[in-house]
């Protein structure tokens, strides 16, 4: 027995005995095989692609395997540089990994989220294989699971449906998967202790406040809100516009506070209207509302009244993905999309490198664009 021999045993002394044997036959595998996906090490030895993934990141870890696209090889005295040689370009840990990275929507909002994902990741050699979702749905993790297990992507970047009635269980799935995670515009904890995953974030609530100061700096002292029924973004947007109203001396319940249905709904047009009515009533001379398709909205609903704006009512949108475009162009909050898609990617890439490394939490401001929905209240 070597002197280095106790440790390991206290080691494998800390391990169920069916992991120190799947992690015994799974070394064995590699080293008549040299390497092997992790479909085929999940067949042979009967244990789920989850599980093998553990493993196999535990073993990495320790410096005996190193994760190769879709699985695992085995390392090789001959493959260690000498202490006097530089690292072989060929063993960069994050040329060639593959991202899965699964998202609300694509084609609001998050498609610039991917193109940032996309860049960071092209830079870096690894490569994006992106899926959707629906805000509606019930349940993320099988569309997750088809990433890790038939994709065999090598981390997974996300923006899980957190309203969802398994969004408990698939925040617990993905906390055991064996892969880095990061989420997008999203964050959770998990555990007894309430351990957060590592995340990136707009800071929604500081837009929301931007616009506000924006619109009191003009003069308005009613500064209304309106608000997207089905965007998790809602309650820190409306957070923010509380936080800027009592900031600025403004009285919140003296104004107008509407949730407006999707488009699908019939009632959209009333609420829309009922806003108006509203405005009028209370003197409001200013709305921020989320996100574009409300805002731009609204102003028609104004021209059918022969409401001008800014004239009548200035109205800042919050999202800018088409609010500059429009006729007149509207002043809006931009979220960072494409720098939220970066760091995600920078995230899981140091997460790879150093697997070892303190959760990161990344909160990123975004901008105030003033065009021409806004001016100074009417005499």
């Amino acid at each position: 027995m070597t002197k280095d021999s106790p440790v390991v045993a206290t080691a494998e002394g800390s391990r169920g005995p069916l992991q120190v044997a799947r992690r015994q036959q799974l070394l064995a595998a590699l080293q008549r095989d040299g390497s092997m996906r992790i479909s085929d090490l999940s067949h042979v030895l009967g244990a789920a692609p989850v599980t093998i993934r553990r493993d196999i990141a535990e073993l990495a870890a320790e410096g005996l395997v190193r994760r190769v696209h879709g699985g695992v090889a085995l390392i090789l005295p001959d493959d260690a540089p000498a202490a006097d040689e530089a690292p072989v370009a060929g063993l960069d840990p994050l040329v060639g990994r593959t991202l899965g990275m699964l998202v609300p929507s694509l084609d609001y909002y998050w498609p610039d989220v991917a193109r940032g994902v996309e860049g960071a990741a092209r830079e870096l050699d690894m490569r994006v294989v992106l899926r959707g979702s629906s805000y509606d749905t019930e349940d993320d993790q099988p569309q997750l699971a088809r990433l890790v297990e038939r994709m065999g992507v090598d981390a997974l970047i996300i923006a899980p449906s957190m309203d969802a009635p398994s969004a408990e269980r698939t925040i617990e799935w993905l906390d055991q998967v064996g892969l880095p995670v990061v989420l997008l515009e999203r964050t959770a904890s998990v555990g007894s202790h309430h351990a957060v995953m590592e995340s990136v974030v707009t800071d929604h609530a500081l837009g929301a406040a931007m616009a506000v100061r924006h619109l009191t700096s003009l003069g308005h002292r009613k500064v209304g809100l309106v608000l997207d029924a089905n965007s998790p973004t809602s309650q820190h947007v409306r957070r923010g516009w509380l936080d800027a109203t009592t900031e600025c001396g403004l009285d919140s319940h003296a104004t107008v506070v509407a949730v407006v249905p999707d488009a699908r709904s019939p009632e959209r047009d009333t609420v829309l209207n009922d806003v108006l009515d509203r405005c009028q009533a209370t003197g409001t001379t200013a709305l921020l509302v989320h996100a574009d398709a409300e805002a731009i909205a609204l102003v028609q609903h104004c021209e059918e009244r022969h409401l001008s704006v800014p004239g009548d009512l200035s109205i800042v949108a919050y999202d800018d993905e088409v609010a500059g475009l429009f006729s007149p162009p509207l002043t809006a909050v931009r979220p960072p999309r494409r720098s939220i898609g970066r760091a995600a990617v920078r995230l899981v890439a140091d997460r790879l490198v150093d697997p070892d490394r303190p959760t990161h939490r990344i909160v990123i401001s975004p901008s105030l664009r003033i065009r021409e929905s806004t001016a100074p209240p009417p005499a």
